[in-house]
């Protein structure tokens, strides 16, 4: 039997619950985001054939064989703690980092339930309360796909990644609102919808490709969310406020990465994860180069959205170019885009028709 200490994670914070008496509808987006919301709902128990068989093995190896591919220098890099690694084990490889990134979003998915309850409490517009409560149905469902078919389809969980811990619990630490939403909307789930997307291109187990395609129709309008509603309060902002979410911003996008070092995944390998990241660094390869970027195709654009990007002396443009991600500034932000990802309303047209 687990120990209760082993499962349950407190997290103190103190934070002011507000009510508004003032229930008009002052916010054209959010209305619009409100009713795409209500629209939009799906069902992960009638919606998906859970009735599908998953091959593991299978799955890891075409989205597992991303690991290999971004850790492939391990098998000859100086000081590599898996030179001794044959085929077998790097199948194995696959198939637990294929484990551990959807464990990963399933960890994240709760801690962005538990964010977007907080929203509901502490921000100040009706508007926002109504979609944030929609949005906390969506990271329910979110949580409840995941773990199912990482339970029922792949065999096993593995426990939350460190980085992403302390992410969340600093997330939720935090007394205002606005940290909440930037943290969670606009950073882990803008990341979480750049990985979705990569790992939709990639695999073709029927099954995750659906649950990703729909999980990602609810994550474009989380995103757009944090958008439409942090572009109001920033603009009003001084420069010391705006400098200090830059550096918040910047300081979660940096953890972010070090989260796909997948250090729980090596530990589950009887390997040091330390001696991993370091061979890693030492190496450096494309591939690993490449992933680290397009995790923030999603993230640059929405913080330019924001006037994050340019505001305070342009820190945050400093930054952003000096880990070579700042490309990805002219990419479509997703408060313009996440009606074009609602995969669930494209599934529904024929239905209609």
């Amino acid at each position: 039997m687990t120990d209760v200490h082993e499962t349950i994670h407190a997290v103190t914070s103190h934070f002011d619950t507000i009510f508004t008496w003032d229930y008009s509808r002052t916010r054209p987006a959010l209305v619009k985001l409100y009713e795409k919301a209500k629209t939009s709902q799906w069902n992960a128990s009638t919606d998906l054939d859970w009735s599908i068989d998953v091959d593991p093995e299978k799955v890891g190896s075409e989205l597992g064989g991303g690991g290999p591919q971004r850790f492939q220098a391990l098998r000859e890099a100086e000081g590599s703690p898996v030179k001794h690694f044959g085929e077998k084990e790097w199948r194995q490889v696959s198939v637990e980092l294929q484990n551990s990134l959807l464990s990963q979003f399933l960890h994240g998915e709760q801690g962005a339930l538990l964010c977007t309850a907080r929203i509901v409490e502490t921000v100040p517009w009706i508007d926002a309360k109504y979609y944030a409560a929609t949005q906390v149905m969506d990271e329910a469902r979110h949580v409840e796909v995941f773990a199912r078919y990482l339970d029922e389809k792949l065999g096993h969980q593995h426990r939350i990644n460190d980085n992403l811990k302390a992410i969340l619990d600093d997330i939720l630490n935090d007394t205002r609102w606005d940290i909440v939403y930037l943290g969670m909307q606009i950073m882990v789930e803008g990341l979480a919808l750049a990985a979705f997307g990569l790992m939709h291109q990639i695999t073709t187990e029927p099954l995750l490709k659906k649950l990703l395609r729909y999980v990602m129709s609810d994550e474009a309008r989380h995103v757009a969310f944090g958008v439409l509603s942090l572009q109001e309060l920033y603009a009003n902002l001084s420069d010391a406020e705006i400098r200090e979410r830059q550096e918040f911003a910047f300081d979660v996008a940096r953890r972010l990465q070090r989260r796909f070092a997948h250090a729980e995944m090596w530990e589950r390998m009887g390997v040091d994860p330390a001696e991993v990241y370091r061979a890693m660094e030492r190496v450096n390869p494309p591939a690993q180069q490449m992933f680290q970027q397009l995790l923030f195709s999603k993230i640059v654009p929405n913080c330019k959205k924001l006037g994050l990007l340019d505001a305070s002396g342009g820190w945050l443009r400093e930054r952003f170019t000096e880990i070579g991600v700042i490309q990805f500034e002219n990419w479509v932000d997703t408060g313009e885009e996440y009606d074009q990802l609602d995969e669930v309303a494209k599934d529904r047209e024929p239905a209609r028709a």
